[in-house]
């Protein structure tokens, strides 16, 4: 078992195609999970992360804050406490249209 504080892993600026985003990856396979990933993003306002698709699926929960996310052909907002699922494969992209930062966790698969 590990318990550590999420202000511990240091954030990282997210890939390419992302501004204002910072991701802290906080369970990983160097800490032993063998299936998923847990990652927590942090979107200053006015951010976004890039508009992509991969085959895997994503599962959000909003921590706080505000905003839209894209997917399936659709603009959604959402609010702290919603939950997402994000399909394989669907184009999709996290909005701050806020004035304050959001954060969310995403867990998706662990790949090689």
């Amino acid at each position: 078992m590990k318990i550590f504080h999420y202000q511990e892993v240091e954030p990282q600026n997210a890939e390419e195609g992302a501004s204002k985003l910072k991701v802290r990856w906080l369970i990983t396979k160097e800490i032993g999970a063998e299936n998923f990933a847990m990652r927590m993003f942090e979107v200053e306002p006015g951010g976004h992360s890039p508009l992509h698709s991969h085959p895997w699926e994503h599962e959000v929960f909003i921590l706080n804050g505000e905003g839209i996310v894209l997917g399936g052909g659709q603009e959604r907002k959402f609010t702290a406490g919603n939950v997402i699922f994000i399909p394989p494969n669907e184009k999709h992209q996290f909005r701050n249209n806020s004035q304050k930062t959001t954060k969310f966790l995403c867990i998706v698969p662990i790949h090689e």
